[in-house]
């Protein structure tokens, strides 16, 4: 029996389109530049609703996310607000969680609706298929997010992180990410021969046929063909790109946001 995220969902665009972003790392690097972001971000759910008939959010929305039974981080309040608004109005949002929000576990699909993605996920609509995840550890190599992302979903290890009082928690989280993130260079895309996910895609397809692979993590906006029939998108980033993609049924198109 084939894993069952590698089994496309069938969908219907109903004229509609698909939309999908990734990497915006809220909270990064301080409160005010983290809401300019946000805000863009809602601008931008608030430009596309009328013509989406799913919005993805691919990991990483938060640079930081972790749900104690009782306490969730502060701010973010207008995006959560915003994502329900979307839901509450019959548009499925999805949520993957990325390496750095991997801690979502109930909170934010019942307060806000979200769809939550733990692996990744497939669809086929208008007769394209299409693949999708956060893209952290997947393919060859990437040793350094395999081996965070068994740590950070050990149950043990989450039962001992719940035991910090949330003050030290996450502003230990926080020193660690933006000595990670903020302010780097954007990255490139390195070739097919050294692009883990380009890899994790041609082996999937040795297998199973998808005409279209989207991805976040790498900070890289590209639309590439892999194949003769299979296309990749890496999504960019709402760091320093503010970058998404949109499937009108057809094919791909990977757009600038316009933040004027």
């Amino acid at each position: 029996m084939p894993n069952s995220y590698f089994i496309p969902e069938r969908k219907t665009l109903e004229g509609k389109k698909l939309f999908f972003v990734s990497d915006a790392h809220l909270g990064l690097p301080n409160y005010n530049e983290s809401l300019k972001r946000e805000k863009l971000l809602i601008k931008w759910l608030d430009e596309i609703k009328n013509d989406a008939s799913e919005i993805f959010l691919l990991g990483d929305i938060f640079d930081f996310w972790y749900e104690w039974k009782r306490v969730v981080p502060r701010g973010f309040v207008r995006l959560l607000a915003k994502i329900a608004e979307l839901t509450d109005s019959g548009i499925p949002v999805h949520l993957f969680t990325g390496n750095h929000d991997i801690w979502v576990f109930d909170y934010l699909p019942h307060e806000t609706g979200v769809i939550l993605h733990t692996t990744p996920f497939s669809l086929e609509v208008a007769g394209k298929k299409i693949h999708i995840a956060h893209g952290d550890a997947l393919g060859p190599g990437d040793y350094v997010f395999k081996f965070l992302k068994k740590l950070f979903t050990n149950k043990l290890l989450q039962w001992f992180f719940s035991r910090f009082h949330p003050n030290f928690a996450i502003g230990l989280a926080y020193a660690w990410s933006r000595t990670n993130r903020w302010a780097h260079p954007i990255p490139q895309f390195l070739g097919d021969d050294k692009e883990w996910l380009v890899h994790y895609s041609k082996e999937v397809l040795r297998k199973y046929d998808f005409d279209f692979f989207v991805y976040g993590h790498r900070h890289v906006a590209i639309k590439k063909n892999i194949t003769e029939k299979s296309t990749i998108i890496l999504n960019g980033d709402w760091l320093q790109q503010f970058t998404f993609s949109v499937f009108d049924g057809v094919d791909f198109e990977l757009k600038y946001f316009n933040r004027s």
